[in-house]
């Protein structure tokens, strides 16, 4: 009503007494409503939930996700074209790469932070001089990488927005902890901005970046110059640090 927007006392000095009666009991149903709305919403306020504390991590050493690559389901790449192949293989995870400088990797599509992966890596065939290991914090391409080579070479590095830098290391280095020709143990830890890679269970290598804080996980390989990379991978298991 028009009237509500005006006070009372000035309205009331033009209007017959009766009206006055009933714009006075408008007036006080009006603010009896009022009064019930507010004290609805408070109703509301006061009932809503209290916010969820956040959930803490894990404890150290507990397993967020493992596979053994026994069947083809769960969640890992399957395809081949001319460029090469990614799927389970005989109880593994097989990459092979047919074209000379050329990556593949693929992720279970997860999402974690602060990670231990772990995993056994073989050369099946190919030129020695290969690249193949693991991932963590991949986001839409971006990714930190732990790569060995068949020949005895390793190195840590990220890939940021189509660009390829090692950390730590101007190149691939060479560590008499990798077994050419035989499987290999790889660890990557990246806790924090800290990335620590482990051969054979010794540490090699540690390095921080501030990058990327969290995303999926996976395995890699890739070719130098030579095409016809061919790796495995099996026992991959994902550990809270």
């Amino acid at each position: 009503m028009k009237s509500s927007h005006f006070s009372p006392s000035s309205f009331t000095r033009s209007v017959h007494p009766l009206f006055v009666l009933l714009l006075s009991h408008q007036h006080d149903l009006l603010s009896k409503s009022r009064l019930v709305q507010v004290s609805f919403i408070f109703l509301l306020v006061s009932c809503a939930p209290a916010p969820t504390p956040a959930t803490p991590p894990p404890p150290s050493g507990s397993v967020l996700f493992e596979d053994e690559f026994d069947v083809n389901t769960t969640g890992w790449d399957r395809f081949a074209n001319e460029g090469g192949i990614m799927d389970y293989f005989e109880g593994g995870y097989r990459i092979l790469v047919q074209r000379p400088g050329l990556n593949f990797w693929s992720t279970p599509e997860k999402d974690y932070g602060d990670v231990r992966i772990e995993a056994d890596t073989l050369k099946l065939a190919g030129p020695d001089e290969n690249r193949m290991g693991l991932m963590c914090r991949y986001q839409a391409g971006n990714h930190y990488f732990f790569i060995i080579s068949n020949d005895g070479y390793y190195g840590i590095g990220k890939f940021i927005d189509g660009q390829t830098t090692l950390l730590g290391q101007s190149e691939m280095k060479p560590n008499a902890l990798i077994q050419p020709n035989m499987i290999n143990h790889l660890r990557a830890d990246c806790v924090d901005n800290t990335l620590t890679f482990y051969v054979n269970f010794t540490e090699i290598a540690s390095v921080q970046d501030d990058d990327l804080a969290s995303g999926d996980i996976g395995v890699l390989a890739g070719s130098f110059s030579q095409p016809g990379v061919d790796v495995s991978f099996d026992h991959f298991v994902v550990m809270q640090p």
